[in-house]
């Protein structure tokens, strides 16, 4: 059994790349470049009819048929119920886990990825207020994550997806005007993270086809 990552070397691509070295599952990259617009290829669409990277091929899905899975929210859950690993079983226990994946998803995420897109906006004006707009909500949700990680070592408690998908983002938290070193309890945790051998393989595993 063999897993294809269809991914581009993105905050979202990391996360599944890590998910995947953490859990142990044998899988292949298959390049999506999206600077060359190859998420609109038919081939692509019909495993992610978004047209966003990533989306996984499990060859050996539920009933051993195959299956594609799209959004990376959805994978990370996808392969947590398939092995087992890194979400609880107790509802009360998963709840966390779900809270924090969706603050993800629906903050730590698009907000500094708007700030990565305002950096290289070249009209003054333009990028003046999108930067300020966005940097100032992403300082805030760095703000929540530290509150949280203050009181807990990961994010929902015990390591779980929810820690795979907050650390694609905080993996490029240069490039989104943030220092670590004001928020300490978040860099105690991406230390801590980044230590674990499944997650250096997870973030350094090619996933681009750009030369070095």
């Amino acid at each position: 059994m063999t897993i294809t990552l269809h991914t581009w070397n993105t905050p979202n691509g990391r996360k599944i790349s890590v998910a995947l070295e953490e859990m142990a599952l044998p899988y292949t990259v298959k390049t999506v470049n999206i600077l060359a617009g190859e998420q609109h290829d038919p081939e692509f669409l019909r495993i992610s009819p978004n047209n966003r990277i990533p989306a996984i091929v499990d060859t050996e899905g539920p009933g051993g048929q195959p299956i594609s899975v799209f959004e990376s929210g959805a994978i990370l859950l996808y392969l947590a119920e398939k092995t087992g690993k890194f979400l609880p079983d107790g509802l009360r226990e998963r709840v966390p886990v779900l809270e924090w994946l969706m603050w993800q998803m629906g903050g730590f995420g698009p907000m500094p990825g708007q700030v990565h897109h305002f950096r290289g906006v070249e009209a003054e004006e333009d990028r003046r207020y999108g930067l300020k707009r966005y940097s100032a909500e992403t300082r805030r949700l760095y703000t929540v994550l530290e509150r949280r990680l203050s009181s807990t070592e990961f994010v929902a408690g015990d390591i779980s997806i929810a820690d795979f998908a907050v650390l694609g983002w905080a993996w490029r938290h240069e490039r989104h005007l943030i220092s670590l070193d004001e928020f300490p309890a978040v860099k105690r945790w991406y230390d801590v993270m980044c230590a674990r051998p499944a997650v250096q393989r997870g973030l350094s595993v090619k996933i681009d086809d750009l030369k070095e």
